[in-house]
């Protein structure tokens, strides 16, 4: 039997030969095997989706989801096994220092999520967010899950609950860290995504909490661009998966992320010339957020881009429009080899990601105002002090010689692109 190349092919056999939407029409859910994934690609890559957006087409489209049952089986049914990330953006960042005697870790160069763990644990991160004294590293890497049942809501807005009986299956406890008074346990990611899969944090909790007496807490951790933002939360009933709670949140930086306005009119007043408009679509991308984001994922090997829509927050669509971005800016380039198109960062998002915060911010602030259409919105936006309207921004646009627009539709739909990463340097004045 052939091997599928991507996890949307896979999974469109497998629903075919085990009529599996027929399934749980009639029994609520399906249970599949480790060995049955298999046949056409490796269950791990298979049932990786730590974010919404990763799930295939198959399962968006019916409202589907999938949760681990044993260590070599799973249930797809109609529940909702994702959590959106409360906002904060307006939320302060408080600064702390990093200890002048380590040398094994270089805080400008996190590529990884233990290293991110490492980083909020040896600066004291961690024991500042739990108020806890005497905090240690304790536990870590992948553990049977222990046996247990749980009830999860459905997937269709109702107050309508599936059970979930669960036996041994594999977790893994990305960093587990016990105090005086509690034992944390940390999830841990380096990708900006709008929501995260909650059986990351219950089974863990489910597990610990069956062996210790004291309280255990729910962490999830994101590091991007120099900025820890660590989550508590709290599962009101500890046997309803849904009942997962957000205690508090709050944003860290090890280095000075303080931006002036001064700082991005000294960029704009600094522009005597133009970089030309590429021959690329011009971006769809709002959050440049999420290109900073994909710039650092790419740093550390290049990537195709099945492997950028399989295992980052993106689907198929947003990998081509954020890796347009990229590319746009001159950050990321783009080549075919042996069938799989690769996309790598070029040495001018290198260098960029090499800088100190600050001064990071600030380069991306000047390539974006390098392009006249953002440095005119900005101009407007000054000259206004306000947000130009979307009829302002296309009009800009139109005068901006843009690379392959043609509808007064995707003028819009690329003008929001505009507004968000304006909107995103007007906001490193606010941090």
């Amino acid at each position: 039997m052939s091997r599928c190349a991507t996890n949307k092919e896979a999974w469109q056999l497998l629903f075919e030969k085990y009529n599996i939407l027929e399934e749980i029409n009639n029994n609520g859910y399906f249970k599949i095997t480790a060995k049955q994934i298999n046949e056409y690609r490796e269950a791990r890559l298979m049932t990786k989706f730590d974010n919404s957006a990763n799930l295939p087409e198959l399962f968006k489209d019916n409202k589907l989801a999938i949760l681990p049952i044993t260590s070599n089986s799973y249930m797809i049914a109609k529940f909702q096994t994702y959590q959106e990330f409360e906002k904060t953006e307006d939320e302060e960042i408080i600064k702390i220092n990093f200890p002048e005697y380590i040398q094994s870790l270089d805080y400008n160069n996190i590529t990884s999520e233990a290293l991110a763990i490492n980083c909020a644990y040896i600066t004291q991160i961690l024991e500042n967010f739990l108020d806890e004294e005497a905090l240690v590293p304790t536990i870590n890497g992948k553990m049977g899950s222990g046996n247990f049942e749980f009830k999860i809501n459905k997937n269709e807005g109702k107050n309508e609950y599936v059970n979930v009986t669960v036996q041994n299956s594999r977790i893994e406890i990305d960093g587990g860290f016990e105090g005086v008074n509690s034992l944390a346990l940390i999830e841990a990611k380096n990708v900006i995504s709008d929501d995260f899969m909650v059986r990351q944090l219950y089974y863990p909790y489910r597990l610990w909490k069956s062996k210790i007496n004291k309280p255990v807490r729910p962490i999830y951790m994101v590091y991007s661009n120099g900025i820890f933002n660590v989550y508590e939360y709290k599962f009101e009933n500890d046997e309803d998966y849904s009942s997962i709670k957000l205690v508090k949140s709050k944003k860290y930086s090890i280095e000075d992320t303080d931006i002036e306005i001064a700082d991005i009119e000294n960029i704009f007043n600094n522009i005597k010339s133009y970089t030309k408009e590429p021959r690329i679509a011009f971006p769809q991308a709002d959050s440049f957020e999420r290109v900073i984001n994909l710039c650092e994922l790419l740093s550390e090997e290049p990537k195709s881009k099945n492997e950028i829509t399989e295992n980052y927050a993106f689907d198929e669509r947003q990998t081509n429009y954020y890796t347009d971005a990229g590319r746009y800016l001159g950050l990321i380039s783009k080549e075919r080899k042996d069938r799989n198109i690769i996309f790598d960062l070029t040495d001018t998002g290198r260098k960029i990601l090499k800088l100190r915060y600050k001064q990071r911010q600030l380069e991306y602030v000047k390539l974006i105002l390098k392009h006249k259409v953002f440095y005119d919105y900005l101009k407007l936006y000054f000259e206004r002090a306000e947000k130009p309207s979307i009829i302002d921004t296309v009009d800009i646009m139109k005068n901006c010689n843009l690379y392959n627009i043609k509808s007064e539709s995707t003028y819009k739909r690329r003008s929001s692109t505009i507004r968000g990463w304006i909107e995103w340097i007007i906001e490193l004045t606010r941090i």
